[in-house]
């Protein structure tokens, strides 16, 4: 009997210790970060994607802010707004608009705020976009003129209209009415900017089929162009370049830990555009794109091109559909390129639990910046697609 209650006793012993060791494997699981991976076979992925393990619950993702580009003072000032209460509670609306202030306030790569990206007439004119995933109420505005607090007007057309969009002169007295301070946007940097570009016969610039020739000469242009000018019409054009110190954008995502959402963005457009032209950065969908249910996306680049597509809205679609972040910000970026090959521009996607993902193309790589409880400030860089190029089949049998 003494032997058999001894057995008994190893055998229970024996199964404690193996219910413990299992459980302490299942509970020391770590965080990892994954590549997205194209369905596309004919390219490679994009970006790095946040995933949430079981050691990285939501608590450990969110609050955060997330947006384009190494712009690091903004990114800082966004995420301390954050952290002024428990959780970013009622602070994201707050953390973007004062985030993207602080890069018009700073000329970020002088490519948002005053006195950059002069337009063919030396002016300065501004874009900017607020959207607020709770309600799916826009205030944006668009050519701004003299108000070099452009984000902040479109939170007044936010707050303090019914519409969603306003612009041009309109829009500055808007921003009058509402106590802005009407400023020069013209720094003497704008203006050499502008008069090298006129001295270099207005290279380059966005017109196309009309006279005088573009591609050789300033305007004022007409509709037609004359046999005396066609001549001339094969002779190499200095074109327009979105890189690092032309990229237009700073786009920018709040969310707290009740899955908050707020969008903002700011530019001041492609240099030396066509007076009255406005890119995608306001563009609800476009430039930027919220939804509590759902996430947020935010996107760069060459505006003319980006906003035929709506990439910010097809990636928080596609989230909604069951995608990773990876996925619909790769999907915002495939879609222009079915029409596209020459486009350069990228696609931040994060979904309402904090995880993100970016995908790029027509650049090598493309910077952005996290602030969460996992990281502070933290430049990422994703790898972009490679070029896409056509290619040309010769037959293997002549052509009857």
């Amino acid at each position: 009997m003494l032997k058999i209650l001894i057995c008994l006793f190893c055998c229970l012993a024996a199964s404690l210790a193996t219910s413990s060791a299992f459980s302490w494997k299942a509970t020391t699981t770590k965080p990892t970060v994954k590549w997205g991976v194209s369905a596309n076979p004919s390219f490679t992925t994009v970006a790095t994607t946040r995933t949430k393990g079981v050691g990285a619950g939501a608590d450990q993702l969110l609050p955060m802010v997330i947006n384009t580009w190494n712009f690091t003072h903004a990114n800082a000032l966004a995420w301390r707004i954050l952290k002024q209460s428990e959780g970013g509670l009622r602070q994201t609306r707050n953390a973007v608009v004062e985030g993207c202030t602080k890069c018009e306030q700073l000329q970020c790569d002088g490519t948002v705020g005053y006195g950059g990206s002069p337009d063919e007439l030396g002016e300065t004119t501004l874009d900017a976009l607020v959207m607020d995933g709770a309600t799916m109420k826009v205030g944006a505005v668009a050519g701004l003129q003299g108000i070099r607090d452009a984000i902040r007007v479109a939170r007044h057309v936010l707050e303090h209209t019914s519409h969603t969009m306003l612009v041009g002169n309109s829009a500055t007295e808007f921003a009058k009415a509402m106590g802005f301070r009407p400023e020069s946007m013209v720094t003497p940097e704008s203006k050499i900017m502008w008069e090298h570009w006129k001295a270099g016969n207005c290279q380059p610039n966005f017109w196309n089929d009309v006279h005088p020739d573009p591609k050789i000469s300033c305007g004022p242009y007409a509709p037609k162009a004359t046999p005396l000018t066609r001549w001339k019409e094969d002779r190499a054009r200095t074109e327009y370049h979105i890189g690092q110190q032309n990229h237009d954008t700073i786009g920018m995502i709040a969310i707290d830990v009740h899955e908050q959402i707020h969008v903002g963005t700011s530019t001041n457009g492609a240099r030396h555009k066509i007076p009255g032209r406005v890119g995608d950065s306001p563009i609800p969908g476009a430039g930027g794109y919220a939804d509590n249910e759902v996430g947020a996306a935010v996107a760069t680049g060459d505006g003319d091109i980006m906003m035929r597509f709506l990439p910010t809205l097809l990636a928080v679609e596609a989230m909604r559909n069951g995608k990773t972040p990876a996925q619909a910000a790769e999907a915002g970026i495939q879609r222009i390129l079915k029409h596209h090959r020459d486009f350069s521009g990228a696609v931040i996607a994060v979904n309402r639990q904090g995880q993100y993902a970016a995908a790029c193309y027509g650049m090598a790589e493309f910077p952005f910046v996290v602030s969460s409880p996992l990281q502070t400030t933290s430049v990422e860089t994703a790898k972009c697609l490679p070029t896409l190029t056509d290619v040309d089949f010769v037959p293997l049998t002549k052509a009857t």
